[in-house]
């Protein structure tokens, strides 16, 4: 697309023509995410035709939801692509913090106690564990489930030497391990499937009823498996993000061994009903749609992640993760070390979007969160 057309959008020539050559240099990588992209879209079409999903299954399943056969079959699917025995898909759940709520407390008992082995959990979660926690709130640690955090290495790793170590120890009484995939909010690298597998294999060994649980928020249809396939037991994420593409309007899912999943719903639903009941509400198409979408989604979402990190590389900004690292989620860390200059990114991305256009984003407070935050 020649400059003049991007110049109505008020583009510089000089980041026109920055742009031009960052786009050059990410031609190889976009050519493995195409293949990736073309992969995982084969196996989600798979995965609609086992599950034998049909247009009635979009109907209107309200009330109690018993025999809600959209529901039946979004859970197939998404099983399959995930590798799980079972799904727990639900419009119901509204973020990723409440999926993963939702797995803590449907595993854990009173008087438990888990491992943290990724550093510090997002901000939103630490509500969940009891962190600071100054009046009953319904957190983990209200139902006495304590935890122990292993801190990442100097390389920003998992410390898998510290890891050994820990389940060496004959006496320790670890009901399960955490793990958080993506980077978050941090310029640590996220965990690919191959660094996951490393991780079970090592606690496996030395205890095989350990529960490994996984966050895979930003991480699903990054790579041509998911966690489960690498020994982690359960694992959970949101369609706000990778696996609804933009098209479901909110939930969640939850999947893994099926005593575990039917253990989430029960917390999440009743005690003896668990994952027979919760109606789709007319949203099974919505999230059928989504999960179709999302392998092309989430290559559009890599190609743009690896497109920033050399285009601001090129200027001189520190990345996370480089240019032409392998990626295990679509999370990009640029770091303008300056406030100004981040909230003027914001406002300009949000000057060149399709809706809101009109408005400037500004830091302000927001809900699960100890500072400021700007989102375009």
């Amino acid at each position: 697309m020649s400059y003049e057309f991007y110049r109505s959008f008020d583009v510089s020539k000089k980041a026109y023509l920055t742009a031009e050559k960052a786009l050059k240099e990410c031609k190889n990588s976009f050519e493995e995410i195409d293949h990736l992209r073309e992969y995982n879209q084969l196996r989600t079409i798979k995965a609609f035709q086992n599950a034998k999903i049909n247009s009635s299954d979009f109907q209107n399943f309200s009330g109690y939801g018993y025999s809600d056969s959209g529901r039946e079959a979004v859970e197939k699917i998404y099983a399959e692509i995930f590798s799980a025995e079972q799904a727990l898909v639900r419009i119901q759940f509204s973020s990723g913090t409440q999926v993963i709520s939702t797995m803590l407390k449907g595993i854990l008992r009173p008087h438990d106690r888990f491992l943290i082995i990724t550093g510090d959990v997002y901000d939103t979660l630490k509500f969940t564990l009891g962190i600071n926690q100054k009046e009953d709130q319904a957190s983990l640690k209200d139902f006495l489930i304590d935890f122990d955090q292993l801190n990442l290495d100097p390389k920003g790793e998992v410390d898998l030497d510290s890891l050994k170590n820990i389940f060496k120890n004959k006496n320790q009484k670890y009901k399960a391990v955490y793990i958080q995939r993506s980077r978050g909010y941090t310029m640590r690298p996220a965990l690919t499937n191959e660094k996951i597998a490393v991780i079970c294999k090592i606690i496996k060994a030395q205890n095989p009823n350990v529960i490994i649980m996984l966050d895979n928020c930003y991480g699903e249809l990054t790579q041509r498996n998911e966690p489960l396939a690498f020994g982690v037991d359960i694992m959970a994420g949101s369609l706000i993000k990778n696996p609804g593409a933009g098209i479901a309007p909110s939930g969640g899912y939850i999947a893994g061994k099926s005593n575990l999943v039917e253990l989430c719903a029960e917390q999440m639903i009743a005690s003896g009903v668990g994952s027979e009941i919760g109606p789709s509400l007319g949203f099974s198409k919505a999230i059928a749609q989504g999960i179709y979408m999302a392998p092309q989604i989430v290559a559009t979402a890599l190609k743009i992640a690896v497109f920033a990190a050399t285009f601001f590389q090129n200027e001189n900004y520190i990345v996370e993760p480089k240019p032409h690292d392998v990626r295990a989620d679509i999370v990009q860390t640029i770091n303008f070390d300056n406030k100004e200059k981040l909230i003027k990114f914001c406002q300009s991305i949000q000057e060149c979007s399709a809706i809101d256009s009109q408005y400037a984003p500004i830091p302000a407070p927001m809900p699960g969160y100890d500072c400021d935050i700007i989102m375009a």
